[in-house]
């Protein structure tokens, strides 16, 4: 999992957008001896991370010129972000190049991904994986939990697996819902509000015993550098509360917010975890 370890020096730039995973991520870099220097995206971050310097989306150049001022060439980005304001995209000029790179790639958001890292790179940074620095914070592969899958719940696993691929290779999304049928696919809304849907759709029928998974997996080709897959124990809590039997995610790249906390809610719901 520290394959990059050997290959950088111990200094890095955290890109914070919200939620909690930045903090995580900045606690394991620092355990591990990592100089961390917290960049704070505005209208985004957690003002309790307190970080080092504060940006809007579009001042490249500014997180630029401070990271060259201290020496660091690796960068990592962590944390949701949502609906930006115009004010904070408008591009400074050292970042317009990025944004011309990401505007001619906009066939699919993959892409759209993948211009971005390469426009940031082009000028002399470094955009590193923060789950291959911090593998305490990711699944190793394996059964995680106390419940375990029946010989059933393996093969709707399966089935959950190959559709999260299936729609992941379309740049649709990452998750999805499988009892019988598939119940629900991730699309713009999100994989929380794609659980709600399962919760209500399932919130009037006759049978109560849990069945059914839902699987959160990488899409096929997907660069894994920005926007890492994650689930939390409010995930654990929506596939409880949609009368699910499992959860499967990848092993090794699939963020768990608080994992041994998502993994004790798990076992108290009854529900099953797998990384595979």
């Amino acid at each position: 999992m520290l394959r990059t370890e050997k290959t950088h020096d111990k200094k890095i730039a955290l890109f914070s957008g919200a939620l909690r995973l930045p903090f995580l991520a900045r606690d394991s870099l620092r355990a591990r001896g990592y100089d961390v220097f917290v960049i704070g995206l505005k209208n985004f971050y957690d003002p309790a991370l307190k970080p080092d310097l504060v940006v809007r989306l579009g001042a490249g150049g500014t997180a630029a010129r401070e990271c060259r001022k201290r020496g660091i060439k690796n960068l990592i980005f962590v944390g949701a972000l949502g609906h930006p304001n115009l004010s904070d995209i408008r591009p400074d000029l050292w970042s317009v190049s990025v944004l011309a790179r990401v505007l001619k790639n906009q066939s699919g958001y993959d892409n759209m991904a993948a211009a971005f890292i390469d426009g940031i790179e082009s000028k002399g940074f470094k955009i590193l994986a923060a789950q291959d620095l911090c593998p305490d914070l990711v699944f190793a592969p394996g059964i995680q939990t106390r419940a375990r899958p029946t010989a059933a719940d393996k093969k709707t696993t399966e089935r959950a697996i190959a559709a999260s691929v299936a729609i992941g290779a379309a740049d649709i999304g990452q998750s999805v819902v499988v009892d019988r049928a598939v119940l629900a696919v991730e699309a713009a809304e999100g994989t929380a509000n794609m659980l709600k849907r399962v919760i209500e759709i399932r919130r009037g029928r006759k049978n109560k015993k849990p069945s059914g998974v839902f699987a959160k997996m990488t899409k096929p080709g997907q660069d894994l550098r920005i926007d890492i897959p994650a689930i939390g124990a409010d995930t654990v809590a929506d596939v409880a509360a949609a009368n699910l039997r499992g959860i499967v995610v990848n092993a090794g790249t699939c963020f768990a917010i608080d994992r041994d906390q998502v993994i004790a809610a798990a076992d108290r719901a009854g529900i099953f975890i797998v990384a595979v």
